[in-house]
């Protein structure tokens, strides 16, 4: 199964540019000779991390990205981790990731459930009121949580169990915490043996340097492509679905897992 991973730097506030940014990537990962089979968005990538603006510029119940993610699906026969946007609905704003097919359908949207204190982000946006929950694309289980929810190794775990073989995870993760962007990814890979492939962002906003370092993780913890710090840059990478269970074989925790006592 091949990726194509987007890491690229966003425009705050204006959705329309941000739009342009990601159909123009899309159609030149597309034109390689080796077209991707799924393509990886970041976190809050109509927006940016605009949160005080969120009110004016978030779309009502995925209006606008659904469709435009619809759109390049289909025209490109791709499948779309589509990152995550900001979503009016239910009375408040959620942080939502959403999962398009390459025949244009939404095969899954969840609402981030975990929310930033350092950047305020409760005073902006609402948890979402479950956990991330397994999908599928070409009949491989997946799942997606969103930048934060990677601290919480619950929502990993949950979906491991329900043998999810490659997690996905969006982001806006800020420099300060690089450190922990990329030992945790490495931890969540080797604890559930899975594949944990990850898009980040980078640039500067409101006086928040971000990351980059988008990365691919395979499930012996080997980081198998790491982006740089501040390049737009895409990678591609071709997946070894076979490894998971290989992995799950030769050291089998699940199995030695003592779910009598926790």
């Amino acid at each position: 199964m091949k990726y194509a991973i987007c890491q690229t730097k966003l425009v705050p506030g204006q959705p329309e540019a941000n739009y342009q940014i990601i159909e123009q990537w899309t159609h030149a990962v597309m034109s390689a000779e080796q077209r991707p089979d799924i393509l990886v968005l970041p976190e809050m990538w109509t927006t940016a991390y605009t949160l005080p603006d969120l009110e004016q510029k978030a779309e009502h119940r995925l209006e606008i990205t659904l469709p435009f993610l619809q759109r390049l699906a289909t025209q490109y026969d791709v499948h779309f981790i589509g990152g995550s946007v900001a979503n009016k609905k239910d009375g408040g704003i959620y942080n939502t990731a959403l999962v398009v097919s390459r025949q244009g359908k939404l095969v899954y949207e969840y609402d981030k459930a975990h929310l930033v204190p350092m950047l305020n982000e409760p005073a902006f946006l609402q948890e979402g009121e479950s956990l991330s929950q397994v999908f599928e694309l070409d009949g491989v289980k997946m799942g997606v949580i969103i930048c934060y929810d990677l601290r919480f190794p619950e929502l990993a775990r949950s979906l491991a169990l329900e043998g999810v073989q490659v997690l996905h995870i969006v982001a806006e993760w800020p420099e300060a915490r690089t450190l922990h962007w990329q030992a945790l990814q490495v931890a969540r890979a080797i604890e559930n043996q899975f594949y944990v492939v990850s898009s980040n962002v980078i640039g500067t906003h409101d006086g928040v340097e971000f990351a980059g370092r988008s990365m691919v993780v395979d499930p012996w913890g080997n980081t198998l492509a790491m982006a740089s710090q501040d390049i737009e840059e895409s990678i591609t990478i071709s997946l070894k679905l076979d490894q998971v269970p290989q992995v799950r074989q030769d050291v089998p925790v699940f199995k030695s897992r003592r779910s009598d006592l926790y």
